[in-house]
């Protein structure tokens, strides 16, 4: 019973309630058209150019952080810090870091610390991996990292696999194929336009296959199929011509920008015009002809979320494929429907391709990887340990045992567009830093591990062809 006459009354209720048509109206504007579009993107770039005339632009100048003697000794190079104390004071030659205070810790810069591993390499103890395994005369890994679902930290864990590479001596190239350009931004790389993308090459690539189509319709006495500005201008493009540094020294960058995401409309107009271009062989045969398989070590291939023709091309590029996912049911559901489409794709083309093969009495074709992993990122273990183990047993091998875990550092660095790896350690206590990177650490330590095993059993293919 209530304790008198008035009515009940909510003040507590929810913002969705009571809400007043006419105020809604009041508050609502006038409808927006395209041109609406133009003004907004004029917004932004004002303020982008306000953000970098106050020196907040993510990525200008940026330059990567010294690293101390115990770091570099914990992490970097396998020594104690006596010892590499040692043989910087018997070989002042060598970069000997500098102090911020008098007799305080020395700092050096990553440049200073890949000439001090040669050194260690070169005239240190052979039994310590000091310089990390690669056969000789064995081309570049490349790796793509993708998924078409949102959120799962992919381009995140292609750039700290970027990093954890280079930090590990590896020669890097970590090539943008999203028109979002967020792995752009984090390396800070400057793209004008789609001609200091990947487009290029892949224009270049039908190009070719399109003058050599023409000589094959002059040899039969038909009229050549032309060639216009854009295939011309492509023709003179070589892949050095479009990567850039970074402020990592042995990471290079081929950036992307929005303008890229026209070859998502392009490509099949080439595909229509010339039924025999191979374009899932474009950024594989064009890496290989311009050098870029001998000149760096690891390929990182950083791919769009939605299965395109540029994903097709890093797809069909990579040695090893990584798929990041995080640990609930809607990803692994989405995930499982991308790896349902990445079978139709692929076997579709294969299909395709090998009814002309058979016909002809050539091989077919049959795409291969190395390796295919998923990866869970983002993971709370606290939250998520039973649905993991249950994704484990699905996925078998497939998964990853290692779980990305999520932590305040991961998330403050995410926050500010940089990598764990170029967090300075100072900012945290030691501990907080270590088990901050310590997640990576061991998500690269699975990298690597599917890296030397791949390059061991080319290794070992390629001596027995050639006994």
């Amino acid at each position: 019973m209530r304790a008198s006459g008035k009515p009940d009354q909510q003040t507590d209720l929810p913002p969705y309630f009571n809400l007043d048509p006419d105020a809604a109206l009041a508050q609502l504007g006038a409808p927006s058209d395209s041109a609406a579009f133009a003004r907004i993107a004029r917004a932004c770039d004002a303020g982008r150019q306000d953000l970098a005339g106050r020196g907040m632009e993510e990525g200008a100048g940026r330059e990567l952080r010294l690293f101390s003697t115990w770091e570099i000794t914990r992490y970097l190079i396998p020594v104690a810090q006596g010892h590499f104390r040692r043989v910087l004071k018997q070989n002042p030659e060598l970069p000997q870091g500098r102090s911020e205070t008098e007799g305080g810790a020395k700092w050096f810069t990553l440049d200073e610390v890949l000439r001090l591993r040669a050194h260690f390499a070169a005239e240190g103890s052979k039994t310590k991996d000091y310089l990390p395994w690669r056969p000789k005369g064995l081309p570049a890994k490349m790796v793509a990292v993708a998924n078409f679902k949102g959120g799962v930290g992919k381009t995140s864990t292609a750039a700290h696999l970027a990093m954890s590479a280079a930090l590990d001596g590896y020669k890097v190239l970590v090539v943008d194929l999203d028109s979002q350009g967020s792995m752009t931004s984090i390396f800070g790389g400057k793209v004008e336009d789609e001609w200091q993308t990947v487009f290029p090459l892949i224009a270049r690539h039908y190009g070719q296959h399109l003058r050599a189509e023409n000589q094959r319709r002059l040899d039969r006495g038909e009229a050549p199929q032309p060639l216009d500005d854009t295939l011309s201008e492509a023709l003179e493009i070589r892949a050095p011509d479009i990567v850039q540094k970074t402020h990592w020294p042995n990471i290079d960058l081929i950036g992307a920008q929005l303008n890229l995401y026209w070859a998502e409309f392009q490509i099949p107009v080439w595909r229509m015009a010339g039924r025999g271009w191979k374009l899932w062989d474009a950024l594989t045969e064009c890496f290989e002809a311009d050098g870029l398989l001998d000149q760096y070590d690891v390929i990182f291939l950083d791919t769009p979320p939605a299965l395109g023709y540029l994903t097709i091309n890093g797809l069909a590029a990579a040695d090893i494929l990584l798929v990041p996912l995080g640990a609930s049911f809607l990803e692994f559901d989405s995930t499982g429907r991308f790896f349902d489409m990445l079978h139709s794709t692929f076997s579709s083309i294969e299909e395709a391709e090998n009814v002309a093969a058979r016909a002809l009495g050539r091989e077919g074709l049959n795409f291969q990887w190395d390796a295919v992993r998923a990866v869970i990122t983002r993971y709370d273990r606290t939250q998520q340990a039973e649905l993991a183990a249950l994704l484990q047993a699905y996925l078998g091998p497939v998964l990853s045992p290692h779980r990305q875990d999520f932590t305040a550092l991961i998330g403050q660095a995410g926050e500010q567009v940089r990598g764990i790896y170029e967090a300075d350690y100072r900012d945290f206590n030691r501990e907080t830093y270590a088990r901050g990177r310590e997640t990576f650490d061991a998500t690269y330590a699975a990298l690597k591990q599917l890296l030397l095993g791949s390059w061991r059993r080319d290794e070992l293919a390629a001596r027995a062809a050639a006994e």
